[in-house]
């Protein structure tokens, strides 16, 4: 049998086994969390927040009053675009705790079940109006300690100088497109046409399944270190000056993601609001569900992720090979563009008293799918590449700050489309993207080094993966 380069057999597509298992896991957990999210915003605003079913959520006056305080007297569309942006905020806050339990206590596959248990028993609790709020909180705990632990399984199945990673992280992200198409097709036209309870409780099923999937492939996963190994580095950091330079380099880092992610974020909450009125939806005489917008979304994505690949692989075979960095801000440039389109087609749709048809949305859509191919995958092979491998969960967890701060403030800029003009409110975005291209590309030039292929690394290696 042909065996991987960190030791384990190549049994999926010239990668080690357990990459099938983690993608298909991830696949899984991503249609709950978005078959859930897609129905998030339009449940708050269609029914949860309405007289008659606000009353019953418990605890629910006492956050209101909370986000009240903070932002001032909130309708309807504000409140749900604010309580979005807190929920999708600490999904991406929490892994930093997961990755650190991960690191000095419970190891990687000890976190990732218990936070799946917590993620199931949080989309069935979603069935009921007055566990909202703790179901809302389970989620929020689930997910923190399944991301990045997931994601830093999948470093360990390489040795330091194994190219295939950033395949394989490419691979990861198509899974999670695949369970994200799968979800508002599934979950979304559930709770659109039957009721909310189906769709939440088509979530917890996937969860489940996702579950059960990982149980089955435990035996191919990276090992992880011993008990003693994690009390030992509970100690202390054993971190070298290039590895401590390299963690700050990519803390820096977090909020300039943070800005390129607002655009693609927004997908899930204004535009979803926005889309539901002024977008003409439909499709042979029939409108289609709103939420199909995500399925769309990510038909493109997946689309423009393979894409992508084969683009800068053609063109790394006659030595044009751009950075991580350099591709980043590559796709920063896409997000700009895909925003500028939405503002143009807003205002002349406004200006003729007619809704913005589907085809524009396509294209929309393709052009932030494209900017999500060089943003995200790259971006997250970056930091398992750079991340020294004594920290690398807690690190992998730290990644996922940028969405932590990219969906808080979703959710604040969210609410400004009942007080903007919507092609000012899209061409908002626009600026946004093309402020972090530039930032980016300033971090890549005065931290190349740090940042480079060639910099020092620890020679600290996961254990070995385990055979079968």
């Amino acid at each position: 049998m042909k065996l991987a380069r960190s030791g384990g057999p190549a049994g999926f597509f010239g990668h080690p086994r357990a990459l099938g298992y983690i993608a298909v896991t991830e696949a899984w957990e991503r249609f709950a969390q978005y078959g859930m999210q897609t129905l998030l915003v339009l449940y708050l605003v269609d029914t949860l927040l309405q007289p008659g079913h606000i009353e019953s959520v418990a605890g629910f006056r006492i956050v209101r009053s909370g986000l009240e305080a903070l932002f001032g007297p909130m309708q309807t569309t504000a409140l749900a675009s604010a309580i979005f942006g807190i929920y999708g905020s600490f999904i991406y806050l929490t892994p930093i705790l997961g990755g650190f339990l991960a690191d000095r206590f419970l190891g990687r596959t000890s976190t990732v079940i218990a936070g799946s248990v917590l993620m199931i028993a949080g989309h069935f609790l979603m069935m009921s109006e007055a566990a909202f709020l703790p179901a809302l909180l389970l989620l929020v705990f689930g997910i923190g300690c399944f991301k990045g632990n997931l994601a830093a399984q999948i470093n360990a199945l390489y040795g330091t100088d194994d190219a295939r990673r950033a395949d394989a992280y490419q691979i990861y992200t198509l899974a999670v497109n695949a369970g994200v198409i799968a979800a508002p097709l599934v979950a979304g036209t559930l709770g659109e046409t039957l009721g909310w309870r189906y769709g939440f409780a088509a979530a917890g099923v996937g969860m489940a399944i996702g579950l059960g999937v990982y149980l089955a492939g435990q035996r191919h996963l990276p090992t992880d270190p011993a008990p003693k190994v994690r009390a030992r580095r509970a100690e202390r950091w054993s971190l070298s000056a290039g590895e401590w330079k390299s963690t700050v380099v990519l803390l820096a880092l977090i909020p300039v993601l943070a800005l390129a992610a607002i655009g693609n974020q927004q997908m899930f909450n204004a535009y979803l609001i926005w889309s539901d009125t002024s977008a003409s939806l439909d499709v042979f005489g029939t409108r289609m569900p709103t939420t199909w917008l995500i399925t769309i979304d990510m038909l493109a994505s997946i689309a423009c992720l393979l894409g992508v690949m084969w683009f800068w692989r053609r063109m790394a075979a006659i030595g044009i090979a751009p950075t991580e960095i350099t591709r980043i801000a590559i796709g920063c440039l896409f997000s700009v563009a895909a925003y500028v389109l939405l503002a143009s087609a807003s205002r002349i749709a406004d200006a003729e008293g007619a809704k913005v048809g589907l085809a524009t949305l396509v294209v929309f859509h393709m052009l932030g799918s494209t900017a999500f191919a060089h943003i995200y995958p790259v971006s997250l092979a970056l930091y398992a590449r750079v991340s020294p491998p004594a920290i690398v969960s807690t690190m992998m967890g730290l990644y996922y700050l940028h969405l932590f701060l990219a969906n808080g403030t979703t959710g604040w800029i969210g609410g400004w489309l009942d007080r903007l003009d919507a092609s000012a409110f899209w061409l908002m975005h626009a600026g946004i993207g093309l402020l972090a291209g530039i930032m980016v590309l300033a971090i890549g030039a005065l931290c190349r080094r740090t940042l480079s292929a060639e910099a020092p690394a620890s020679t600290h290696q996961d254990r070995p993966i385990r055979q079968g």
